[in-house]
């Protein structure tokens, strides 16, 4: 099966929930953990590595919390995953053709290739200002789903 791994799932809610925020409001990884059903033992984890890849910033202190590192509008789908995963490869050859010795005979390679790259755009067409108003519309009353 091809799938996104759980964290990459949690990391998606994390940066959804703080779109779904007015700007300039900060939460804790605790509050997000909560409302949006991420364990703990994870939420610490992908914010980590969230906040490396530049997509949230953390702040310390009594008005500490998570937010964007920039608007939801700038903020992608595929920057997440790849945040998370790193690089999108279907298949090997799409990364590095010259590994493979059938490379010049291959047909299926123009096949992975043409699917990853229509992945690729429809994660980066995904973003998060979209995202949020979607999701006010599916929860308009609250994010405490707990």
């Amino acid at each position: 099966m091809l799938s996104i791994s759980k964290q990459t799932d949690y990391a998606c809610r994390v940066i959804l929930h703080l779109a779904m925020l007015p700007h300039g409001e900060r939460v804790t990884a605790q509050d997000i953990a909560k409302r949006r059903l991420i364990p703990r033992a994870f939420v610490r984890r992908v914010i980590t590595q969230l906040a490396n890849a530049g997509l949230l910033t953390t702040t310390r202190g009594a008005s500490g919390g998570l937010e964007l590192a920039r608007p939801a509008s700038e903020i992608n789908l595929l920057q997440v995953v790849e945040a998370m995963e790193g690089s999108i490869v279907l298949n090997g050859c799409t990364e590095n053709p010259q590994a493979c010795p059938l490379m010049k005979v291959c047909s299926v390679h123009e096949a992975w290739v043409g699917a990853r790259q229509a992945l690729m755009a429809e994660l980066s067409r995904s973003t998060f200002d979209k995202l949020a108003q979607r999701g006010v519309i599916l929860s308009p009353v609250s994010l405490d789903l707990a």
